[in-house]
């Protein structure tokens, strides 16, 4: 059998997505974690934009996570990780272009905010996304605590790491899901408890340790 290499960052919510489809398939691989402050050849090589996570499998090249995931779920079918059908496998994509396009850039906000009107910005901002999430995805999931329901799929993938991080969220800017957004906890507290995450958890210090210097003295205070 090829043998894959996971080029990735244990610290990197990208390349955490990555991690998790191959736990959650089962694909035996090769991990390089990188040092992105001194990245090395054989990972430039294998990752053109310098990112992670990247794969090297059957003699290919792939980077860029949601390419990734889908690359996998191609070329290892079993167990699937989107919908067979059309419809449904184009509602997958757009959660996770959400994910990338609205969930992230508003995370980012959040934390780095450099002033408290910044600040309240992205309180905002990531309030609305989860909101959002509510109300449009999971209170219309059908059966099943999952995204698209009784599966885990990639979409549930896709956004979880950033989920995992929100404790330190929490801890440098006070910032949790509010309590009325029942399903979103209800929908975390299953993905939490699938073996692929728990086999790539790290602990919200770890996190914090690495949020924390992007966030000012007087906010983390």
């Amino acid at each position: 059998m090829t043998t894959l290499r996971l080029y990735s960052a244990k610290a990197c919510p990208f390349a955490h997505r990555t991690r998790l489809v191959l736990h959650e398939k089962g694909i035996d691989h090769e991990l390089t974690e990188v040092d992105l402050q001194n990245k090395p050849r054989a990972f430039t090589d294998a990752s053109l934009y310098g990112k992670v996570p990247a794969i090297e499998h059957d003699g290919h090249r792939v980077w860029e996570s949601a390419i990734i995931n889908e690359y996998l779920d191609e070329v290892f079918p079993y167990p699937p990780l989107l919908p067979r059908e059309p419809a449904r496998r184009a509602l997958a994509r757009i959660w996770i272009d959400y994910a990338n396009t609205r969930l992230v850039p508003a995370f980012g906000q959040l934390l780095r905010a450099e002033t408290p009107e910044r600040e309240a910005e992205g309180r905002k901002a990531l309030g609305e996304v989860l909101a959002f999430i509510e109300r449009e995805a999971l209170a219309k999931a059908g059966d099943g605590p999952y995204w698209l329901g009784a599966e885990v799929s990639l979409v549930d993938i896709a956004f979880y790491p950033w989920f995992e991080r929100l404790p330190a969220v929490d801890r440098l800017r006070g910032f949790s899901i509010p309590a009325e957004l029942t399903r979103l906890r209800a929908w975390l507290d299953a993905v939490q408890a699938r073996d692929a995450v728990r086999a790539n958890l790290n602990p919200v210090d770890y996190y914090v340790e690495r949020y924390a210097k992007f966030v000012k003295p007087a906010a983390a205070a």
